[in-house]
């Protein structure tokens, strides 16, 4: 019985503190309950991003200057692209609802050319391309975009 009292108040302490610790950071809270899984992240980039963001991650040539159809070929996801300048919530929008879609419920009307993949991948899988691909960054640069998605959270 002594157990059960001990066990009890072990939990009751636990759930006060998860209570008021306040909300979870976004890419917890995202990602649910399920454990980030690199590996799979790395499968699920070969078969749906590396057509057009390059099998090493390096993007597609001229980047930077838009096409003839105004959209921007595809940004490296490696260290010399842009992407680690932004923070986990705008990737993770960015994946799931698409260059357009994202733009335009921030009134910009703007066609990146980037499709959304929300009717192709679940959160958790996006979460794991996009822990995969940061995966590949120098430790400065992770440490650099993990500073930018906390700042981020604390706006919140």
């Amino acid at each position: 019985m002594r157990y059960l009292v001990v066990i009890f108040a072990v939990a009751v302490a636990a759930g006060s503190a998860w209570f008021w610790s306040g909300p979870e950071p976004f890419s917890a809270r995202a990602a649910g309950s399920a454990a980030i899984d690199i590996a799979a992240g790395e499968q699920i980039y070969v078969e749906y991003c590396a057509a057009c963001h390059g099998a090493n991650l390096e993007g597609q040539e001229n980047w930077r200057s838009p096409g003839a159809d105004g959209r921007l070929p595809a940004p490296p996801h490696d260290e010399a692209g842009h992407t680690w300048h932004h923070s986990d919530r705008l990737l993770f929008d960015y994946t799931k609802l698409g260059g357009a879609a994202l733009l335009a419920q921030k009134g910009v009307e703007f066609d990146s050319g980037m499709p959304g993949f929300a009717d192709q991948l679940t959160d958790t899988e996006i979460h794991d391309v996009l822990a995969y691909i940061k995966s590949t960054w120098p430790e400065r640069i992770q440490k650099i975009q993990a500073e930018r998605s906390k700042a981020e959270e604390q706006q919140d």
